[in-house]
């Protein structure tokens, strides 16, 4: 079985995200209740920052492990997965 670069940090990236499951119900609470929008927005930018947050340590455990790993292997695996975290963080800038 093929271990991923996050492994190490799964439990804390399920926590994180368990946390922002819960701020996203809590906005979901908020428009329900007719929330002032500025605060419903504060909170929307919150969980866009907290996932920015998760992205950029999955991001960063894909290098450290997934890539570096990769260049070990050869030429053609290195500039693989190269090429697929540049693709992810092309789509990262772009959200």
């Amino acid at each position: 079985m093929a271990v991923n670069g996050y492994t190490g940090s799964k439990d804390a990236y399920l926590k994180r995200l368990s946390r922002i499951e819960g701020q996203v119900r809590g906005i979901a609470r908020m428009v329900e209740e007719d929330t002032y929008c500025i605060d419903v927005l504060t909170q929307v930018s919150a969980v866009t920052k907290a996932l920015q947050a998760v992205s950029l340590g999955l991001l960063e455990d894909h290098i450290s492990h997934c890539v570096v790993e990769a260049a070990a292997e050869s030429e053609e695996a290195k500039d693989a997965k190269v090429r697929e975290a540049a693709d992810a963080i092309a789509r990262l800038v772009r959200s």
